[in-house]
């Protein structure tokens, strides 16, 4: 007999043409030696093993690609990269302000149907959203390398998506009324992607010059209203005038702020 042969189940079931079931029906109540449970088990680590490597940085949750960069996907990966990661374990995306949360989720939302995991810090008020990943993180780690390398040769529109989209998150307007001082500000600890902002501007007429250590500033009549006619900031994000140093004591949209600084020309 086949078992007494120390056969395994799925062996006999080759050998003899017969259904699993019913070749379990016969050898049921006789044991395999104990060197046939190791090989069997070390063959099945094995074979779990190779699954595992063929399976490295996939994922059964699918996600749509991006074949094309227009103006919606460039300012998905933008915020990524601006108040968010992009890492190996999937993307996030940080932030106070309701309406970018939603924008990002809603973008997100096309390519990757899945919900994320969300996070509130009551002592910041940030919220924070994450997908987590894998294959994801690796795809969008792979298109914003992308993105930096192809932004130069892209259409305005898209230009002007990536642009918004580094002011709205990295961005500020620091009109002081007292001292006549209007400037257009956005922060980022790497300079080269203040180049690639400064010189995104250039192609809208915006003059720009980055003020070490970390910022790209815009100053000059002519330079703030062609910002606010070619970029500007999204509609309801505004700056937190909770902040100690806050010198307009209340919540404004940074558009608002921009409209009252280009308006006090007129008044000089």
């Amino acid at each position: 007999m086949l078992r007494k042969q120390d056969y395994s189940l799925l062996e006999i079931a080759r050998i003899t043409g017969r259904p699993k079931s019913s070749v379990y029906f016969h050898i049921r109540n006789i044991p395999l030696s104990p060197r046939k449970y190791q090989k069997i088990h070390a063959l099945n680590i094995q074979h779990l093993l190779r699954v595992a490597r063929s399976r490295k940085g996939k994922s059964i949750r699918e996600f749509k690609k991006i074949y094309r960069w227009n103006p919606e996907n460039v300012s998905l990966v933008a915020h990524l990269l601006f108040d968010g990661e992009i890492k190996r374990s999937g993307c996030v995306y940080n932030n106070r302000n309701k309406i970018l949360l939603k924008k990002v989720e809603v973008s997100m939302k096309k390519m990757y149907r899945f919900s994320p995991t969300r996070y509130y810090n009551p002592n910041t008020g940030v919220s924070r959203i994450s997908y987590f990943n894998v294959a994801l993180g690796n795809y969008m780690e792979q298109k914003a390398k992308e993105l930096w390398q192809c932004l130069g040769e892209l259409p305005l529109e898209t230009k002007r998506s990536f642009l918004r989209a580094f002011f709205d998150d990295e961005g500020c307007i620091d009109f002081r009324p007292k001292t006549n001082s209007r400037r257009i500000r956005g922060y980022q600890k790497d300079i080269a992607i203040l180049e690639h902002v400064s010189q995104a501007l250039r192609n809208f007429g915006i003059t720009s010059r980055i003020q070490k250590p970390n910022e790209v500033v815009i100053t000059g009549r002519n330079n703030l209203i062609m910002f606010q006619k070619e970029i500007g900031f999204t509609a309801g994000v505004y700056i937190n005038g909770n902040r100690s140093n806050s010198i307009w004591k209340k919540h404004l949209e940074k558009r608002e702020i921009l409209a009252r600084a280009i308006h006090s020309y007129i008044k000089v």
